[in-house]
């Protein structure tokens, strides 16, 4: 008499080797994002799309922040000693978004003042599109990582209801609370990476608000400075 051996196929010793791991509770990270199935590799993308975006825009951010009254009061020294050449010298050295934007008003003295305030602010809302580039991706992040969770969810609940179907029903509870966990792990992946997401892009939304409106300041005193009286 002989026996017959046959190996079982390769996704079945996955599976095998994932159900021994959660009945002896050593389940790896790594193994319960294998169990979230397919749509967990875009929820891992845009996790690390988020990270970069928010790394990228905070050493931007932090190259951009300067004192606006230091600025200002420097390049008002500058103006009262009739020394524009060194004002807009001192601009381009400084190189930061307010110092960008007062070199525009400079650079068109002798002008009249509503065509240099009209530079000024339109330097203003450039630079500010610089300072918010990018963050428009992180904010989609926000909202489509969740969503991308719940979708994971219901094929998994699918997924979970065709295989009680093809055995008619003869399950036990701990092969539906399996099937059930499993399809949660996308939602709960995709709720984490969202939440990092928005908490993210609404700090760099709160520090680029500062920035803007330092050079809003900035760039009124540089306008009122101009209209000054001369003595």
């Amino acid at each position: 008499m002989y026996l017959r051996l046959q190996a079982p196929p390769a996704s079945g010793i996955v599976e095998d080797t994932l159900a021994a791991a959660a009945d002896e509770g050593t389940m790896s990270v790594l193994d319960i994002l294998i169990q979230g199935g397919w749509v967990m590799i875009p929820i891992l993308l845009l996790s690390f799309i988020a990270v970069y975006l928010f790394i990228e825009r905070l050493l931007t951010i932090r190259q951009a922040s300067s004192n606006p009254e230091v600025i200002t009061d420097q390049v008002r020294d500058y103006i009262r000693s009739n020394d524009i050449d060194g004002a807009i010298a001192y601009c381009e050295r400084k190189d930061v978004p307010i110092t960008r934007v007062i070199r525009q008003g400079l650079e068109r003295l002798g002008r009249p003042i509503s065509e240099i305030q009209d530079a000024v602010q339109a330097a203003g809302k450039h630079e500010t599109f610089l300072l918010e580039k990018r963050t428009n991706i992180l904010a989609s992040i926000a909202s489509v990582a969740p969503m991308l969770g719940f979708f994971g969810t219901v094929l998994g609940m699918i997924r979970a209801f065709q295989d009680i179907q093809s055995l008619q029903g003869n399950v036990n509870p701990s092969v539906l609370a399996g099937g059930i966990w499993e399809a949660l792990i996308t939602t709960a992946a995709g709720l984490f990476v969202g939440i990092i997401a928005s908490l993210a892009y609404n700090y760099l939304l709160d520090r680029i608000k500062r920035l803007t409106n330092g050079m809003e300041r900035s760039a009124t005193d540089f306008i009122d400075l101009l209209q000054e009286p001369v003595t």
